[in-house]
């Protein structure tokens, strides 16, 4: 699949924080998705001491296999030189370029992706997951493992006790906490692009299984740091 550029990607941290300010106004937070066959997972990890950006995806075919499982359509590891260094808040600039790349090599385009990072959960509303998002031009979720911003009570104990996330003088509301498994720390779903907090939260609940990450950002995740070899 390609895409049409969105920016230049060669930015001082200045100017890339300007340009996460401009982009954020494109975020669309309402749905505007399609009927869903193919549900992408992404994550990005690093290799050779940060040197090395590791991007990989996972496609799985929508709807689940009687039993319940996600059969898998295709999977892509894109490795390039890391672009710029660590910086909270300029995570997209460091992860998203090699993404772009393997989403270029996949044969299948996705109607709705989750990405292992924060959407609009963001100082500037401009993760990593909204960024992909613009990019791609398609419905985007994020589900990140940790809070990036703003403030929540804790959620009920039980899988799919959720309580928001807001922040600003206003209390927006920029994710839902969610409690994925029982009595484990919670995850933090986010709009991505595309897509309404309500709708993020009901694709994550139905790539639930037993484990406390959705089935795409699971094996993304594994992909991408690279603990399961055979998924090379």
């Amino acid at each position: 699949m390609t895409t049409t550029p969105l920016h230049d990607w060669n930015l001082s941290p200045k100017d890339a924080i300007a340009l996460q300010k401009r982009l954020a106004g494109r975020v669309e937070r309402e749905d505007r998705l399609a009927e869903v066959r193919h549900l992408a997972g992404v994550d990005i990890g690093f290799e050779q001491g940060g040197e090395i950006t590791r991007a990989a995806v996972v496609v799985l075919a929508w709807p689940p296999e009687e039993g319940g499982e996600l059969s898998l359509v295709e999977r892509v590891v894109h490795r390039e030189p890391t672009r710029m260094p660590y910086i909270p808040g300029l995570l997209s600039f460091r992860e998203v370029p090699a993404a772009l790349e393997a989403f270029e090599r996949l044969s299948v385009r996705p109607d709705l992706v989750m990405v292992d990072g924060q959407g609009i959960a963001h100082p500037r509303r401009l993760g990593v997951a909204s960024h992909l998002g613009l990019w791609l031009d398609l419905p985007t979720i994020g589900v990140a493992k940790s809070r990036l911003c703003g403030r929540h009570a804790e959620p009920g104990a039980e899988r799919g006790e959720w309580t928001p996330l807001v922040d600003g003088p206003d209390d927006e509301v920029i994710a839902a906490v969610l409690r994925s498994r029982p009595r484990v720390k919670p995850i933090f779903v986010s709009i991505g692009h595309r897509v309404s907090l309500p709708t993020a939260l009901g694709w994550v609940a139905a790539c639930l299984r037993r484990t406390k990450l959705p089935e795409p950002t699971r094996l993304a995740d594994r992909l991408a740091s690279r603990r399961d070899q055979k998924r090379r």
